[in-house]
């Protein structure tokens, strides 16, 4: 399983376009535009829209219960919770030689520009398995903007910018496909 993901629970001042709207949408696209380009990679995607990540993380709590018995099955855990702002790469969880392997995919995001790997992931929700030894990895990108709106009335569709949505869809379809497709699972 290679799991994509963002939160749906919005703080209860604002709309929650940004926190986590925008992570849940490109989660939803990376999954939309493999299955419109026809591809069918070797591992399953699963798309997992998270509630209760703003009371705690106990929905990421109850999935992790549900499903670690199979955690041997989960390739990768993805979350994108700090906006969907000009991306610039991935905070990435997980040994040395994965962490080559990650970086060697991200190079695929060069015509973008979007090829940097940073030295650990970030997610309430993919916590629980990253602890266990999954390979975890969060979007990174260009976070000067998200404390204006963070947890505030602010937070609304007017935040996201349509084209740098579109690029962080881009960079989870391709690190979500590449990985799943891939003939072996990422080293633990």
């Amino acid at each position: 399983v290679v799991l994509v993901s963002g939160h749906l629970d919005s703080w209860d001042v604002g709309q929650g376009a940004m926190d986590d709207g925008g992570g849940a949408f490109i989660s939803w696209e990376a999954l939309s535009l493999i299955k419109d380009l026809g591809l069918r990679p070797k591992r399953t995607l699963r798309l997992v829209l998270w509630t209760g990540e703003e009371q705690g993380g106990v929905g990421a709590k109850q999935y992790y219960e549900l499903h670690k018995e199979n955690i041997s099955n989960f390739d990768i855990v993805m979350e994108s919770d700090e906006g969907t702002f000009q991306p610039s790469g991935l905070g990435f969880a997980g040994s040395a030689e994965a962490r080559g392997m990650v970086k060697e995919i991200m190079t695929l995001l060069q015509p973008i520009n979007v090829t940097d790997v940073y030295d650990n992931a970030d997610g309430t929700d993919i916590a629980y398995w990253m602890r266990d030894g999954v390979p975890g990895a969060s979007l990174r990108n260009d976070i000067n903007k998200y404390f204006w709106f963070h947890h505030s009335q602010g937070d609304t569709m007017t935040v996201q910018d349509p084209n740098q949505m579109n690029l962080c869809a881009a960079v989870w379809t391709v690190v979500s496909y590449v990985i799943a497709d891939m003939e072996e699972m990422l080293p633990r």
